[in-house]
């Protein structure tokens, strides 16, 4: 399969430097690259979180990136040295951007070589059938015949990156069914819709290039709404704290551990409990126990890496999956997360309505570690779980790994316990 793939991008590389030199650049096609590439940077910055949800939601299966949209536009309005640029531009600037560096760049740049050759194969069919035209093929497409020219260029586009893509998913997923690695036949849909939008792209380009804000907002409104169906089933995040809820956290570890016995890696997982957590609610209300749980929750996210995924376990308990770490980064990612905790302050409002700051958090941290705990999801939770335990018996407010003594914790500082301070006029403690 590596072999397979430095090939694709080999081929890739070859095709795309061979066509230097074919066809002439403009300063109109220099216009035209602009403003594609401005309108593929606003429009995934604007959605770049929905993007990097849909892609942890189909692990395994093919994906229709935004992009496709402004990718095909440029197979009708841009030379191919232009259209590899802009294919380059707009997959570095998704994994900066959605994926801040933390996706595999293997994977990118293999989907990357795999669009740039869809695109140029698209061109080449164009270019058969409007071999004498100087400036755009949009401008020439015209009548039943420029209709079946966009259709046959829709199809070779989509059969080399989707045959590509669906080649490597096969071969790297052995254990799942053939119809998973097709993907579901909306995302048909999606790419006939995203093609049918780059069309309409370059033909207004090529006729009012100053109406392409107006087209930024409406694929991005048109996306989202063909998207929706997708984005319910993403949506799996806890009302309280944001945080993933514990059966979409459950599935995003099943599928980390997928990912970690194919590449040879491992996965940490910590399970977290607020040590004492009931006295907040009886002691000052549900209210202010949700204000605290959302803080948790948010510095919890802070403390992890971009890639981590937590999420609310139940209760006052707290999961987080670490991809790519071993015991003892586990435990010091324990260990910042159990600090960060101990140190929060959080502002909240007591029965009579006043503002308090509670203080004296402690949390206690159970941590497993794939493969060394367990080979699958159950049993690395089950670890987890029994560590977690072992910390609480311990005296709480402390980390155990799987398999450690859970023997009292050491003499050393107790915490306080949890406080409600009363917060004075001018805003000090």
């Amino acid at each position: 399969m590596v072999v397979f793939v430095l090939i694709v991008e080999a081929v890739t590389l070859v095709t795309a430097a061979s066509t230097v030199t074919v066809v002439p650049v403009t300063r109109t096609h220099w216009l035209w690259f602009v403003l594609l590439v401005v309108a593929s940077v606003a429009c995934l910055e604007a959605a770049k979180g929905m993007e990097r949800m849909r892609e942890d939601t189909v692990e395994g299966t093919p994906y229709v990136n935004l992009l496709s949209v402004w990718m095909f536009a440029g197979v009708l309005l841009l030379p191919p040295p232009l259209l590899c640029a802009l294919v380059t531009l707009g997959y570095l600037h998704s994994w900066v951007r959605v994926y801040r560096f933390e996706a595999p760049a293997h994977r990118k740049v293999f989907t990357a070589a795999s669009v740039m050759l869809g695109c140029l194969a698209a061109y080449w069919v164009l270019h058969s059938v409007y071999s004498g035209v100087a400036e755009t093929f949009a401008a020439a497409l015209d009548g039943p015949a420029g209709l079946l020219a966009v259709v046959a260029a829709a199809v070779v586009y989509r059969a080399v990156n989707y045959g590509l893509v669906v080649a490597v998913i096969l071969a790297t997923n052995l254990d799942r069914p053939v119809r998973t690695a097709l993907g579901p036949a909306t995302d048909q849909l999606m790419l006939a819709g995203a093609v049918g939008l780059g069309c309409g792209v370059a033909v207004v380009m090529t006729a009012r290039p100053w109406w392409t804000p107006l087209l930024i907002v409406t694929v991005l409104a048109l996306h989202t709404g063909l998207l929706m169906p997708q984005f319910r089933d993403a949506s799996r995040n806890d009302a309280k704290t944001g945080l993933l809820d514990a059966m979409f956290w459950a599935k995003l570890v099943t599928d980390e551990l997928a990912r970690a016995r194919r590449m040879d890696c491992t996965v940490g997982v910590l399970l977290l409990d607020l040590d004492h957590f009931k006295r907040v609610n009886d002691g000052y209300g549900h209210l202010a126990g949700d204000m605290v749980l959302r803080a948790v929750a948010d510095a919890i996210k802070r403390t992890v890496r971009g890639r981590d995924r937590v999420g609310r376990y139940g209760g006052e308990e707290f999961a987080i999956v670490l991809p790519g770490l071993g015991v003892d980064d586990v435990r010091q990612a324990a260990e910042r997360v159990r600090a960060t905790v101990a140190e929060l302050s959080v502002t909240v409002f007591d029965f009579d309505g006043e503002e308090k700051d509670v203080t004296g958090l402690t949390a206690s941290v159970g941590a497993a570690v794939y493969p060394v705990h367990g080979g699958d999801r159950t049993s690395l939770l089950l670890a987890a779980d029994a560590a977690l335990y072992g910390a609480k018996t311990a005296g709480r407010d402390c980390t155990r790994v799987s398999g450690e003594h859970s023997g009292k914790m050491p003499a050393t500082r107790r915490p306080p316990g949890i406080q409600l301070v009363p917060r004075q006029a001018d805003g000090g403690r």
